[in-house]
Order: C-alpha cells, then structure tokens, then sequence
C-alpha cells in the first residue's frame, strides 16, 4: 500500500486515540506473529465464501453474522497488538488464532445438520465467545481503555451469544444478530464521547482498587501491581493500524483471485471463460488500485483528513465482507462462463460490489469528498451493480463480469480536478 493509502487507512485511528509519529523513529510494521495470525483468517473467509455460492436471501443474512464474528476478533486482536506493540502477548495471539480456526471448520456446517452429528452451530459459538473474552481480558490487563473501537474491550453484544446456546432452530441466529447489532451500536455510542467511557472505566478501576486494598489490609499483603496502575486511553499507531486494516484487505481479493483459479480448473478453457477470467481479473485488481491509489477509503483526497473510528471500522467490515461476496460470485462465473446466472448469485456478485462502493461513498461523505466525485463517480459505482444484477438472468456470466468491471474502470479513471489558480 502507498504511503498514502497508508495514511487514509489509518484515518480509522484519528483523534485522541492516535499517537503522533515521533520524529527520528522508524515506522512500525506487521510482526511476524501477526502475518501468521492472518494465515488462519485467509482460511475463514474462503469458508466463508463458499457458503454463498448457492445463496438465499437467509444465506446472505447468514454470511454477514458469520463473517462478523471472524472480523471482529481480528479486529480486537489487531487492536490489541497495535496498542501493546512488543509487549503483545502471544498467548493472547494463538488463543486468537486458534479460535478463528475452530470458527472456520464449524462454518460450513452453521445451520446445516450432519446427519447423525446435528450443526456444529456450539462449537462456532464456543470459539467465538472465548477468543471475544481472551482479546478483551488482553486489552483489560493493559490498563488502557479503547476508546476507538469499545466493543473489542468491552464485549457488550456477547450476552445474546451466550444465550443462543440454549436456543435451537432459527432464533438462535436472531440473537446472534442482536448480540452484533448491540456491539456495533455500543461502539459507536461510546466512541463519539470518548471522555464519558474513560471516566466510567476509572471509576470503575478505582472500585475495585478500593477492594483490593481492603482485602490487603486484611491479609497483611501489598497490592498488586495490577491494581495500583490507572486505566489510560489506547493510543494507537496510525500507520500500523493502516498496514493491518489493508493487509485484510488483500486477504479478501486474494480470496477472488483464488475462487476464479480453483473454478478454472479441470474446465474446457473456452473464450467464454477466458473473457470471464480476464475481466474478472480486471476487477479484482482495479479494487485493489483503489486501495493502493487511495487507501481503504477508496475515495480520492481525503487521506489528509482522517475518519472517525466509528464510521471507518463498520465500513471497514462492509467493504471486505463485499469482496468476499463479489469473491463468491467470481468463482460461480468462473465455473459456468457461458451461461445465465440464476437465483440468488447474481446478486451476491453485483451487490457485494455494490456495498463496497456504497461504504466507500459513505466515507466520502463523512469526509466531505467533492460533490462531483460523490454524483459523479460514488453514486453511480452503486446504481450501476444492481441494475446489472436486475439483468442478470438475460445475458451470459462472463458478461455480467465485464459490466462491473466497467463500473470499477469507472472509478479508476477518476482524475480530480485541478485547483484554482488565483492571479497575484
């Protein structure tokens, strides 16, 4: 990623939270222990993907619960190690990773009974639930209070979780849904008063200092260490957290790229699936330019102004979980060039496309990007899918392909406006 995708990227981490690069000190990358932890995720989301390629609309539904669950312990971890740096744990990493492992072989099987064996629906629940706590025990112990993301400290949407494991059948999702509805919104409620969240988790330190320090005095003991340290905002590293949040995106095109080589093999190679190979290559590399020209925003200059926590990590999610789905859809086309695309598939390719343009164009707007980019170029990249998904079912796969790879040229193409020249 550019220097400059760099910095939009890490626009997710503006505000107090950020600490300012000190000057004559190297930039932070990804740790090795990170880069591994990423192997086990790479794995997810191609699980994941392949639960869409037969899709209804309660598959999709499905696909974005499951898929949160695997974002966001990424996304605690990934917060965690940015804050702790060289201190990370690397049990808390391993626990981490395990976990998503665990999440990743139970996919498949969420909702979908084994013969003699039922769903694997507690086990999901069981990894999700233990990596959640793991991560926000980690961030506890650091003594900081992640003001940017609370959710990844605080857990507020696992209670329903934790219910849904004596619930069977369908409202066990319902409640998997509330329980990520409760955590997205937390997050953003608390993140926009940063002040109010940092005052209530240093009263809530200092209740239990004072309790230790009873218990101490009774026992003739000294008091931890532990409890003595008051809670501190997180401070993160910007330009880590940019090469974190982007380096996920690239697991997800990478996932493209692999649904539409696995479907090419062992298949006539035809010009049908050649031209689908082509622009569905074209497409995965055209998202990945605006990533590198413009950073995870993919709006062009904004990358000077920052975003607030709560709108860039949503759209963050929105945007990969996208990918991925366009990343189903290519590998359908890849296997069937020549014929129509039917059912559900169609709008799983198109609409992933569509929702990462449209969580792009949401970040323009929070940035204040320029009223012909957004008319121009945001708001048709949006339109423009779906009324191909619309005509889908009338045209051949590969097609269907080249269209939404117009659509991303189109933004590609983009070049902004040359500034005004005031006479002296």
């Amino acid at each position: 990623m550019s220097d400059e995708g760099a910095a939009s990227a890490a626009g997710a981490a503006s505000g107090a939270e950020v600490a300012e690069a000190a000057s004559g000190v190297g930039e932070r990358h990804a740790s090795w222990l990170e880069l591994f932890f990423d192997l086990v995720v790479v794995v997810a989301v191609a699980q994941l993907a392949h639960r869409l390629q037969h899709p209804t609309w309660g598959d999709v539904a499905l696909f974005a619960i499951l898929y949160y669950a695997v974002w966001s312990i990424w996304t605690s971890l990934t917060l965690y190690s940015n804050v702790r740096a060289e201190k990370t744990h690397l049990r808390s990493m391993l626990i981490g990773m395990f976990g998503i492992a665990v999440m990743a072989a139970a996919a498949p099987d969420v909702a979908h009974a084994i013969p003699g064996v039922g769903t694997h629906d507690k086990w999901f629940i069981a990894a999700y639930i233990t990596c959640r706590v793991s991560a926000s025990r980690s961030l506890q112990a650091a003594s900081t209070v992640m003001t940017a993301w609370p959710a990844a400290q605080l857990g507020a949407g696992l209670t329903p979780w934790f219910a849904s494991l004596g619930v069977e059948g369908e409202w066990r999702y319902y409640l998997w849904g509330l329980g990520i509805a409760l955590d997205v919104t937390f997050s953003i409620l608390q993140s926009r008063r940063p002040e109010r969240l940092v005052k209530e988790m240093t009263a809530q330190a200092d209740r239990l200092r004072a309790r230790e320090l009873r218990r101490a005095a009774r026992g003739g003991k000294i008091l931890e260490a532990r409890y003595l340290e008051a809670p501190k905002v997180a401070v993160l590293d910007p330009a880590h957290l940019g090469e974190r949040l982007g380096l996920f995106v690239i697991i997800v095109l990478g996932e493209a790229v692999m649904q539409v080589v696995i479907a090419s093999s062992g298949l006539n190679w035809d010009w049908p699936l050649g031209l689908a190979a082509v622009a569905g290559f074209g497409l995965i590399v055209s998202l990945w330019w605006l990533t590198l020209q413009y950073g995870l925003s993919a709006v062009p200059e904004i990358h000077e102004r920052g975003l607030k926590p709560y709108i860039a990590l949503p759209a963050h999610y929105a945007m990969t979980a996208g990918i991925t789905a366009t990343a189903a859809g290519l590998g359908v086309v890849a296997s069937a060039p020549a014929e129509h695309l039917h059912g559900g598939i169609s709008w799983v390719l198109c609409g992933g496309l569509a929702v990462y343009f449209a969580s792009s164009t949401v970040l323009g707007v929070a940035s204040r990007a320029g009223r012909r980019w957004i008319w121009g170029w945001a708001v048709p990249s949006i339109v423009v899918p779906l009324l191909v998904a619309a005509i889908a079912g009338l045209v051949p796969a590969w097609s269907v392909v080249a269209l939404l790879l117009v659509v991303a040229l189109w933004r590609v193409v983009y070049k902004p406006a040359a500034p005004t020249v005031v006479p002296a």
